[in-house]
């Protein structure tokens, strides 16, 4: 879809803000300006501290939640327009754990997409089924609701500063991995979902996450539906993440 591909680390709730400077530095040793976008998704608390290192060096921030009113009394949250005045330029939403865990509904995860894109961050939104849900046909009923319902009420310019991340939540952690087919099946879905919903023939960046790391990561973004990555373990390893990273660059040259 994308000449440009996107490398998006998600820390989740790793690395203290000493460990997450000097994970910049270690990354960035003898490294040029990547052609990619690269995306690093921190804690709220190591956003700031990472700021300069990364923008000087091309590196954009993204954030891994943020909460969907402006400002009031919601102890604990983070707000979009916080996220912006901080540098940052994306934010995950919609992920699994979020879902599962903390018991986001579609409902709200949508009252935070149209938050950040208000706020003019670009989102990053997360949608998979449970193993359960693949084995008993439901998956595509599953990802359909998940965008129907996470992108309600937005327009088709509003999808162009949406990136849709494929995240099986069956695959997340677990070292199993989805087939190359599975993945452009579910690619061809979402643009027949789209199509559909808002009447264009945008097609929305899409790409892969769940167990990707150094060894499969080439597999995947030679797809040619998959515009990138979503990263979790591997991108806490700055030779490893730098290694991916160094990858999807020599793709690009091709």
């Amino acid at each position: 879809m994308n000449s440009k591909k996107y490398l998006i680390a998600n820390w989740k709730m790793n690395k203290t803000v000493e460990e997450s400077v000097t994970f910049i530095r270690e990354l960035l040793k003898n490294s040029k300006l990547y052609k990619n976008e690269v995306i690093i998704c921190p804690t709220f608390l190591s956003l700031d501290a990472m700021r300069e290192t990364c923008l000087k060096n091309g590196i954009k921030l993204g954030a891994q939640n943020c909460h969907f009113e402006v400002q009031g009394a919601f102890t604990g949250e983070i707000s979009a327009e916080m996220l912006r005045s901080l540098g940052v330029e994306y934010v995950i939403l919609g992920h699994s754990e979020r879902r599962n865990y903390f018991g986001e509904s579609d409902e709200i995860i949508n009252k935070k997409v149209k938050a950040a894109l208000e706020s003019g961050l670009k989102v990053i939104l997360c949608i998979g089924e449970t193993w359960e849900q693949r084995n008993n046909g439901q998956k595509l009923d599953v990802l359909n609701n998940q965008l129907k319902f996470g992108l309600k009420d937005l327009n088709s310019e509003m999808l162009k500063k949406i990136i849709i991340a494929y995240e099986p939540v069956w695959a997340i952690g677990t070292g199993k991995i989805v087939t190359e087919k599975e993945i452009s099946d579910v690619s061809h879905n979402i643009e027949k979902f789209i199509s559909a919903e808002f009447k264009t023939n945008f097609k929305c960046s899409f790409i892969y996450g769940g167990s990707v790391d150094v060894s499969n990561v080439e597999k995947f973004l030679n797809l040619s539906c998959v515009d990138g990555a979503l990263i979790g373990g591997a991108s806490l390893n700055a030779d490893k993440f730098r290694s991916i990273i160094n990858i999807s660059e020599n793709l690009n040259k091709i």
